[in-house]
């Protein structure tokens, strides 16, 4: 008979990849096992290891019964997300909003560089597979915004949407709660700004459209490459790049501001098409563009390095050279202000391709900015309506 067998490991004292040496191997070495391909098949991250709060880690081995063998594959499982709170706040001095909203934690795109990662581990899951397949949603999500715009003491300013995990996720089809999160922002005339890598934002057509003719929306797509095999590898359940376009053409045709986002640019693996992506995107319609650095922290940056070398081993040293030439000499730098582009000669030259070819595109001649004039409170339940 087979059966599975697992291993506790103490985890040792957590070193963040930015203070690890050049080179230096992974602070969990003996969690750097891979998963299975097959287990993992239409996944992203090549491993699962424990997040970096948790005292112990489990890790399948096999113990000579075979029993690897019987572990079931990795499938998409969902939570309810109880959180009463739905508009999370920040300072960064480096971004252009100061609040946003995450209908979603966990993204099953499973996109192998993505930085929100990490914020699994304070569920006490892996930033690793379990990111892309433990997911939680916030179904009441439409109902506690709705409640936090009637608070007395809120202003109103563009609500982010998508900055952290994509909204339009694929169980989105089925749960529609960002659809009902836009039925409340229209409602209340509230400006909001959306990031996305997935078509399915085209189903809410019909509410973007209205919403833009009150400048109240604009929609950014973020577009990594235009070549299917890399894209499938690396992103692997985002919608192809084809897709991406043909909804940037949708959104432009219906009178919606889109954006398009080279992001994150990674050096010698997508960054040689950044004017392709940008020329595709401006002739499908985008008039707007950015870009952002590859970026990772924490447990991204281990991910990403499995990642590579399991498909692009000839590429691994190349690129991780060209990273800490931009990062200072270190794998990642937090720094406000260059986090998003980096340093040094290689992120400047990054740096003036894409402004040339968004000047020859005719890209960034006129920002959209939203307005917060057609702002009204939602009506609190029990609250009396004026007379006049």
């Amino acid at each position: 008979m087979s059966r599975a067998s697992s291993h506790a490991l103490k985890h040792p004292p957590v070193t963040a990849p930015s203070d690890n040496p050049a080179g230096a191997p992974s602070p969990f070495p003996e969690l750097a096992v891979a998963i299975e391909s097959e287990r993992r098949r239409g996944r992203g991250a090549q491993s699962n290891a424990s997040g970096r709060y948790e005292a112990e880690a489990r890790v399948a081995f096999d113990d000579g019964w075979q029993s690897l063998d019987d572990l079931p594959p990795f499938k998409t499982t969902v939570a309810i997300d109880t959180s009463r709170k739905v508009i999370t706040r920040n300072d960064s001095p480096d971004i252009g909003f100061d609040r946003s909203i995450n209908p979603y934690r966990g993204c099953e795109h499973g996109c192998v560089y993505c930085f929100a990662r990490p914020t699994h581990a304070y569920l006490g899951l892996s930033p690793g597979l379990d990111f892309e397949s433990k997911l939680l949603a916030k179904p009441d999500a439409p109902e506690l915004l709705e409640k936090e715009l009637a608070a007395p003491d809120y202003e109103p300013r563009m609500i982010a949407i998508g900055t952290n995990t994509d909204p339009y996720q694929p169980i989105e089809r089925e749960r529609k709660i960002m659809r009902g999160i836009l039925e409340v922002l229209e409602r209340a005339g509230h400006p909001v700004g959306i990031v996305t890598k997935s078509a399915l934002v085209t189903r809410d057509i019909d509410i973007l459209a209205r919403m833009a003719k009150r400048n109240l929306v604009k929609v950014a797509l973020s577009v990594t490459t235009l070549d299917p095999k890399l894209a499938r590898t690396m992103e692997p359940r985002a919608s192809t790049p084809p897709k991406r376009l043909e909804a940037i053409k949708r959104l432009a045709e219906a009178g919606i501001p889109a954006t398009v986002m080279v992001a994150p640019v990674i050096p010698a693996l997508n960054d040689s098409e950044i004017e392709r992506i940008l020329d595709a995107a401006a002739h499908a319609g985008a008039k707007e563009a950015s870009y952002v650095l590859l970026r990772l922290p924490l447990e991204v940056r281990d991910l990403f390095r499995e990642w590579l070398m399991a498909n692009y081993p000839d590429r691994y040293r190349h690129v991780f050279t060209l990273i800490r030439d931009m990062r200072g000499g270190r794998d990642y730098d937090s720094q406000w202000g260059s986090r998003m582009k980096g340093t040094g000669p290689m992120a400047w030259m990054i740096g003036r391709r894409f402004e040339i070819a968004c000047e020859k595109l005719g890209l960034n001649k006129r920002r959209t900015k939203l307005t917060t004039d057609h702002f009204a409170k939602p009506k609190r339940n029990g609250q009396q309506l004026s007379l006049f």
